[in-house]
């Protein structure tokens, strides 16, 4: 099935922008809002699976409520018909996307492109995505450099990530959001959480493990993990602490380190526990604060001592973390140790792997004895551990008072509430009195005490609630006045197509409400477009005076149109006085294209009828008289 030229009437598919691991992405023209936009269509070949289009279509849900600077916007979803009955699944899914100039990630670490400062810059505005999307209920699952995009601008530098692709995102209470799908794994091995490698439920602290892999290859230039596959990076996200990223990159400071320790730590509970605490840490590390060591639990300890097969097996049964099938049990038997195991094996004296069955039987319940009783130091130790939580007083929460931040920029507004440990939530609104970018209000209110931690609405004034439609908008094309008009957040009707005697087809003559006047932001605006017709006028009776109706007849063509032209010819007419016009080529009132010649007919006297030649006098042939002769 090939994507058409136009989807939905609307949507002009350029050309291909990449190709996924089930959809292809395509530039497109937005005809009806005159933008740039990327529309990701699933591909045929994989269009009849009903389970890849209800993923492809979950990605649109999930990303269609979220409306933040750090995630792709989602404009529009629809379904193209193929219009061939006689295929299964004879529509294309298609997702209309927000087309972010610039490259991503991956890109940029494999040209070693990206400073340290750079990586902390993107990695806060991942973290800033991974808050916005997991308080609104969503879980990414596969972060990764392939989708996060950097934009640049026209000159080449490098400005604010948008994070993409939820193809497999899940809303946090979906309790089947695991990652047991045996090419899932194998397609993000590097960036995987160990809960994720396990098949075990993730939450949004997988999230968290997944960014720090991206920050940790962002620094070093490497992911944190590399095998000769995907099961051997998996199984070290699972048991393998990775060396510190200073090891690679010796100008990477103590305090980064400390932060990559903490977010990549195998247990949940010992990592971040949201994104704001890790995006905290981030901004203390680019200053020297370096964070403690995580305390290690007793168990953790005398389980590091034990053979990988043993720690696996004896968390979890296999059979509770992967029940998907074969091919994804296959994976769980390497990641809980079977597969692996016989690299252990392989490391025996060989002299004791040679002692009788007796020996190796003995030696064998000695193990097992080892292990009960390192079980049973777990045990007691988890005991004390859980009495002492239990029964200790909890210790009283640190409490701050919001400051006053109305008026402030939003960026300083931010800065206060961070260095009390607050967490700011941004929203925005229309104010005619608070210029644009500054502070309105704060939710809770100044001077409220609040937890450390709180979250705190801070709501930015997006400037006033007018604004004044462009003075210079005729004569610009449609693309251009809906991108302008469009940036003051005015909405629009339906085109009109009008005749104009000087504005060229298909550019903007005017607007409803006109140029120049002051709206409501939201208001609908009409643009009138050109039809590159004009109307003719009149050419008859325009002076009495023949010697004045060439240039009379040329100045009211121009004042129809500049650009029309005319002609003049001459007919014998009798009935008129010579000089004045007879008859237009194009009746008056007709519309004509703009740089159409006009032939005029003008009154030509008729020729004078020749003289009517004189009589020739005829000779007679009378004999002329005598005089009479005189009288004697």
């Amino acid at each position: 099935m090939s994507v058409p030229r136009v989807l939905n009437g609307r949507y002009e598919v350029g050309g291909l922008l990449g190709r996924g691991g089930m959809a292809d992405v395509y530039q497109a023209t937005d005809t009806l809002l005159g933008r740039i936009v990327a529309i990701k269509v699933l591909r045929g070949d994989v269009a009849r699976d009903s389970q890849l289009q209800a993923r492809f279509k979950r990605e649109a849900q999930a990303v269609a409520g979220l409306n933040h600077p750090s995630i792709v916007a989602v404009y529009d979803t629809g379904e193209h018909s193929t219009g061939d009955p006689l295929q299964d699944g004879s529509t294309l899914p298609y997702i209309v996307m927000e087309y972010v100039r610039g490259k991503t990630l991956r890109d940029l670490v494999r040209a070693n492109a990206i400073s340290i400062d750079q990586a902390i810059d993107f990695t806060l505005g991942v973290l800033s995505a991974l808050e916005y999307s997991h308080r609104s209920g969503i879980v990414h699952r596969d972060i990764k450099p392939a989708n996060v995009m950097v934009t640049e601008d026209s000159d080449g530098h490098l400005g604010a990530v948008k994070v993409m692709d939820f193809g497999i995102a899940r809303t946090i209470s979906d309790s089947a959001a695991t990652m047991t799908q045996t090419q899932t794994v194998m397609g993000t091995a590097q960036y995987l959480s160990p809960e994720q490698a396990r098949g075990e439920t993730v939450d949004a602290r997988s999230d968290l493990y997944s960014a720090a892999c991206l920050f940790y290859e962002m620094l070093a230039g490497r992911p944190p993990f590399t095998g000769e596959s995907p099961v051997s990076v998996a199984y070290q996200h699972v048991r393998e602490v990775p060396p510190a990223p200073s090891t690679f990159n010796p100008m990477i400071s103590p305090a980064l380190d400390s932060v990559l320790l903490r977010a990549l730590q195998k247990t949940r509970q010992d990592r971040f526990q949201d994104a704001a605490s890790f995006r905290r840490a981030l901004r203390a590390a680019r200053t020297g604060v370096t964070l403690a060591a995580p305390a290690v639990s007793l168990a953790t300890d005398l389980l590091a001592t034990v053979p990988a097969a043993a720690v696996s097996v004896a968390k979890v049964p296999v059979h509770e973390l992967y029940d998907d099938g074969p091919s994804t049990r296959a994976m769980a038997k390497v990641l809980a140790g079977g597969a692996l195991t016989t690299d252990h094996d392989g490391d025996l004296d060989p002299e004791v792997s040679k002692e009788p069955g007796l020996a190796v039987k003995r030696r064998r319940q000695a193990w097992i004895t080892t292990l009960f009783i390192f079980l049973a130091i777990i045990l007691a130790g988890g005991g004390i551990i859980a009495y002492n939580l239990v029964n200790a007083k909890p210790a009283p929460p640190i409490q701050h008072s919001i400051p006053s931040l109305a008026g402030l920029s939003q960026a300083a507004a931010v800065t206060k509430l961070e260095d009390l440990g607050l967490d700011p939530v941004l929203s925005t609104e229309f104010s005619n009195t608070v210029p644009s970018g500054n502070v309105i209000r704060t939710d809770p209110a100044a001077l409220t005490l609040v937890n450390e931690h709180s979250a705190v609405a801070v709501v930015v004034s997006k400037g006033s609630s007018e604004v004044t439609i462009p003075a210079d908008l005729p004569g610009r094309t449609e693309s251009e006045v809906r991108s302008m008009l469009s940036a003051l957040d005015l909405k629009f009707k339906p085109n009109l197509r009008v005749d104009d005697p000087q504005i060229q087809s298909g550019l903007v003559v005017t607007t409803d409400p006109p140029p120049g006047q002051s709206v409501a932001v939201g208001t609908e605006v009409t643009l009138k477009i050109s039809t590159g017709q004009v109307p003719v006028p009149s050419l008859f009776d325009l002076t009495t005076d023949p010697s004045q109706v060439r240039q009379a007849v040329q100045d009211a063509l121009k004042n129809a149109s500049p650009f029309l032209q005319v002609v003049f010819v001459e007919s014998v007419n009798s009935a008129v006085a010579p000089g004045m016009v007879t008859g237009q080529s194009e009746p008056a009132g007709t519309s004509v294209p703009q740089r159409t010649t006009i032939t005029v007919t003008l009154a030509k006297a008729p020729e004078p009828p020749p003289p009517e030649p004189t009589p020739t006098p005829t000779p007679t042939s009378k004999a002329p008289s005598k005089s009479p002769a005189p009288k004697g």
